[in-house]
């Protein structure tokens, strides 16, 4: 008997409405978890048998939809990793990011104009060598003129030639990171990354940051980021008249809007948009979103925004401005921890209380 891709489809949807039964009705916590341990199991007691079917073959590759259901009950409950033994949790995840990435590479298959073809691509850089102050318009007259065909639009053109923009000088550089130096205290950057959900939907997180204390002011997520949302964010990070005197952004659309740029205008904050193409020059924002990547969103699978928001509130209050020390501030915390009294290792006594479910665990003197 072969296990086919349908009997994983469908054990999939029982799932789903095993779930959506669990959440109408009344049961304990100890039942829905059983209930959820007890799919799992099949799932892999099916995937192993599949496997023993196919031992035969060269190459075993686990299936697609044992894939999609092993990420859809880890997401539900992390107890579960104690019965999911064929397979780790980091594995479950890098599962849901390569089903997020096909996902996504079918919805943005690109329309308009078929690409123009190799032999054509060659032959305008082949110009382009020939004639290297010629424009785009020019070369573009010059396949009109000889009648070649398909003949490429100028703008067409300028997308296969080479750029020609200079990279920042030393000195350049020296003097943009003696400006983050010496105004740091007055400085406040902001950034937007992106997170896939469970069901292969994408929520952007919006990040300020302040550049001397490395606390984060402010950080928020939604599924639709625009001007108006942009602003409200911004209001609810500047309370009582606390704000930068510089703010730092890329060429993001929403930074550049009209609203937003007024908004700064209104508020006194003056806008230091970077270079395209030079995140060197927003430096503690891509430093920030690196970190909040390697430390949560790696290990995590969100539902929706509520469940992403409640996660990183969780992260950014409860243990990144107040308990995870920075080498930028000489090993301090963005928010100053008390000073505790000096004591020796056999006298000391640990409070220690867990973050985001265990995942970190902040510390403080017992009394």
């Amino acid at each position: 008997m072969t296990i086919t891709r349908s009997f994983f489809l469908t054990l999939f949807k029982l799932s789903i409405k095993l779930v959506s039964e669990m959440m109408k009705s009344n049961k304990n916590e100890v039942n829905q978890q059983l209930i959820l341990e007890n799919i799992s199991l099949r799932a892999q007691l099916a995937h192993a048998l599949d496997q023993l079917e196919k031992s035969k073959s060269v190459k075993r590759n686990v299936t697609p939809e044992f894939k999609l259901i092993s990420v859809f009950l880890m997401t539900l409950d992390e107890r579960l990793n104690s019965v999911m033994t064929l397979f780790r949790p980091e594995t479950v995840i890098r599962w849901q990011r390569e089903l997020f990435a096909k996902h996504h590479a079918k919805r943005s298959v690109k329309k308009g104009r078929p690409c123009i073809n190799q032999d054509t691509i060659n032959l305008i850089l082949k110009i382009h060598n020939d004639n290297p102050l010629w424009s785009p318009e020019k070369i573009h007259e010059q396949f009109k003129r000889l009648n070649i065909r398909p003949t490429p639009s100028p703008n067409t053109i300028a997308k296969y030639l080479p750029k020609n923009r200079k990279p920042p000088s030393e000195w350049q550089r020296q003097s943009y990171m003696t400006f983050l130096k010496n105004h740091s205290k007055d400085i406040w950057a902001a950034d937007f990354f992106s997170v896939p959900t469970l069901t292969f939907h994408t929520l952007y997180v919006l990040v300020i940051i302040h550049h001397h204390s490395r606390q984060i002011k402010h950080i928020a997520v939604t599924t639709n980021p625009t001007a108006e949302w942009t602003v409200q964010q911004f209001r609810n990070a500047t309370p009582y008249g606390e704000i930068p005197v510089y703010l730092i952004h890329d060429n993001d659309s929403i930074f550049r809007s009209k609203l937003f740029q007024r908004f700064l205008t209104s508020s006194g904050i003056k806008s230091k948009r970077t270079a395209i193409k030079s995140p060197w020059q927003n430096p503690y924002a891509e430093r920030v979103i690196g970190t909040i990547k390697r430390e949560v969103t790696d290990f995590i699978i969100p539902f929706h925004a509520n469940h992403l928001d409640r996660l990183l509130q969780e992260y950014v209050h409860e243990y990144y401005n107040t308990h995870r020390t920075h080498q930028g501030i000489n090993g301090q915390t963005p928010i100053p921890s008390p000073e505790y009294p000096m004591t020796d290792a056999e006298q000391t006594i640990l409070k220690k209380k867990p973050v985001l479910n265990g995942l970190y665990y902040t510390y403080s003197k017992s009394s």
